[in-house]
């Protein structure tokens, strides 16, 4: 695809749900901040503006749902969106997430934005049945539907959503998450720390998990601290259940951080336990840092680890899990020589300005063909 230059910005609408640290909301800020005039013309919207990430963006409009998709607060948000899309003549109008994809896809199509673009960043099984249909109701309005795994785009290709429709555009890691920077944890001698990266707000993440497996590791390496980033409600029952199995004195929680580079310095294997991802952030910016990662092998985790990058273990099986970390841990040039592999690997395939040309190329390509005669931005 040949990417024009338009005589005017392209006016490109962005929306989401909140600007919590998810992933979605992540990869939305990270996009959001890094299109730019003269090629674009970059509006954001949002259906709650609470976060921490919020103040990215203090004047992003709000279309509040009122705590149903279908009720009357809601049809009037989508309303009010459309009028908001025609004031600014917005040509590009994608949405990050659920939510959002419910609002504005069908806002934009009665405003008759030229691009509409939905996205699909999980596999589809944290959705009930009624929300995955309604999606996919959604999506056949959409010229395009961006998901950031291969995994989660086979999920909508199953549910009969045309090829044609499904762009695959991985995660973006901006230049930061390469820089190496100094650790946060002070290094102690003959100590070795693993490190879980996961917001403590839903079940799936599997926290518990990662203790259980602590704990095995614990037993055959005592030296070993494992650390976990994140917060939320689930916090003070994990605390007492790293308690009730003996880790108490080595598990550190750190809560919510913004300095994650100097985290990750102070690891020396990352691991997801989650039971569902479509692309891990958390597995990629471990990459980045030079971080060999164990996860489980589900949704697009294969799309990132390898044996020359890491660990995929069986889903479910805690015991080949603590064996793989515990082998990592045992043999530092193994650690180096993967923590090498993922980082090269994260450097060609995900740095932002790699990840942005394709989001570039899909905006423009889709839009050339919506103009009269086909012609060039």
């Amino acid at each position: 695809m040949v990417v024009g230059q338009p005589d005017t910005p392209i006016s490109l609408f962005l929306m989401v749900n909140t600007f919590e640290t998810g992933g979605s909301e992540r990869q939305f800020t990270v996009l959001a901040q890094n299109l730019a005039p003269p090629q674009f013309q970059v509006h954001v919207g949002c259906i709650n503006r609470r976060g921490p990430l919020a103040h990215n963006f203090p004047d992003a409009p709000e279309f509040p749902l009122g705590g149903s998709l279908y009720r009357w607060q809601s049809l009037r948000a989508r309303l009010n969106l459309s009028r908001h899309l025609r004031r600014h003549q917005v040509q590009v109008a994608h949405a990050f997430d659920f939510y959002a994809n419910l609002t504005l896809i069908p806002a934009a199509k009665l405003a008759r934005v030229p691009v509409i673009i939905g996205s699909h960043r999980q596999l589809g099984d944290l959705m009930t049945r009624a929300q995955f249909r309604a999606q996919s109701a959604a999506f056949r309005w959409c010229d395009a539907v961006v998901c950031n795994s291969q995994a989660a785009a086979d999920r909508l290709l199953a549910s009969g959503l045309s090829p044609d429709k499904i762009a695959v555009i991985g995660n973006a890691l901006p230049a930061e998450v390469f820089t190496l920077s100094p650790a946060v944890l002070p290094k102690l001698r003959g100590v070795v720390r693993v490190g879980m990266v996961a917001r403590m707000n839903h079940r799936y993440k599997n926290h518990s998990g990662f203790l259980r497996i602590a704990a095995e590791i614990h037993k055959h390496m005592p030296n070993v601290e494992f650390v976990l980033v994140g917060d939320g409600p689930l916090r003070q029952e994990l605390e007492r259940e790293a308690a009730s199995l003996g880790l108490g004195a080595s598990t550190i929680f750190l809560g919510d951080r913004q300095d994650m580079p100097g985290v990750l310095a102070s690891l020396d294997v990352a691991v997801n336990t989650s039971n569902s991802e479509s692309l891990s952030n958390v597995v990629l910016e471990a990459m980045a840092a030079g971080l060999p990662a164990v996860a489980y092998e589900v949704g697009g985790n294969s799309e990132l680890l390898s044996p020359h990058r890491g660990a995929l273990i069986a889903p479910g099986n805690e015991t080949a899990f603590a064996d793989a970390v515990q082998k990592l841990l045992a043999d530092s040039a193994l650690r180096h020589e993967l923590g090498r592999n993922a980082r090269r690997f994260a450097q060609e395939n995900f740095s932002l300005d790699k990840v942005r040309q394709r989001y570039v190329q899909l905006y423009v390509t889709l839009l050339q063909k919506k103009r009269p005669g086909n012609s060039a931005a």
